[in-house]
């Protein structure tokens, strides 16, 4: 009898030990990313998860595909461009702590009402912080598992990081094309210039861009690609940049 009990009592035991190895793990796991996120505030990445998963699809249809990308310093990054992509991704990128909340709100609302209406246009909410964070250490998956995650990497990224570093970081990471990322990539891709020597309009189209690059790399300059290149042209010079 007491063998039996002894026995009933050691399964609570185990699991009371299992979730307490779980969250070490966790605790561990996080404390790891922690460290990369400081890593990362005084050293520039070779490469990124996105772009890691991004070769890995490409090469599925072509074995030697490859990534086109080249770092380049915040101050050989045109103004105009930071300018633009500030104001098409992230208005108010200088005055947050990394997530918006009203946005995410707001775009979870939408999204629920296009689901509803069987449309699959999705809006995200996601400020510049979370899409870097995103781009270094996550995949596109949209479960909320990975949002979790996300939100917990860009307020590590905020704490640790200046706006000027974040900017520079997701700057240089940011998808513009099938296989083509970061700035300076970009701008020699399609424009054959350094980054530094974009103009008000290159740097309006290049931001336009960003929602869906690959899209627009293969369809090039779409009516609606012009006219969100236009709309970015008249916002772009009422934003702060660092």
């Amino acid at each position: 009898m007491v063998d039996r009990q002894d026995a009933r009592m050691s399964k609570p035991r185990l699991l009371a030990v299992v979730g307490l190895v779980g969250l070490f793990g966790l605790l561990l796991y996080q404390f790891g990313l922690f460290i990369m996120v400081i890593w990362l505030n005084f050293n520039n990445p070779g490469t990124s998860a996105f772009m890691r998963s991004t070769l890995a699809e490409l090469r599925t249809d072509n074995p030697d595909a490859t990534l086109v990308y080249e770092w380049v310093p915040y101050a050989q990054i045109s103004r105009d461009l930071k300018r633009a992509v500030i104001a098409a991704e992230d208005a108010n990128f200088m005055a947050h702590n990394g997530v918006e909340w009203d946005a995410i709100r707001r775009a979870f609302e939408y999204n629920l009402e296009m689901a509803d209406e069987g449309r699959s246009r999705m809006r995200g909410g996601s400020t510049i912080t979370q899409q870097l964070a995103k781009n270094l250490f996550l995949s596109s998956d949209r479960s909320y598992l990975r949002k979790g995650q996300e939100l917990i990497l860009t307020y590590m990224i905020e704490a640790v990081m200046s706006k000027e570093r974040i900017l520079e970081l997701y700057l240089n990471v940011a998808q513009w094309g099938v296989n083509v990322f970061g700035a300076q990539a970009a701008a020699n891709h399609y424009f054959k210039r350094p980054a530094a020597q974009l103009n008000g309009p290159q740097a309006a189209r290049l931001a336009a861009m960003l929602p869906n690059p690959a899209y627009y790399d293969r369809r090039g300059n779409t009516s609606y690609l012009q006219s969100r290149t236009a709309t970015l042209m008249r916002r772009m010079q009422m934003v702060q940049i660092p």
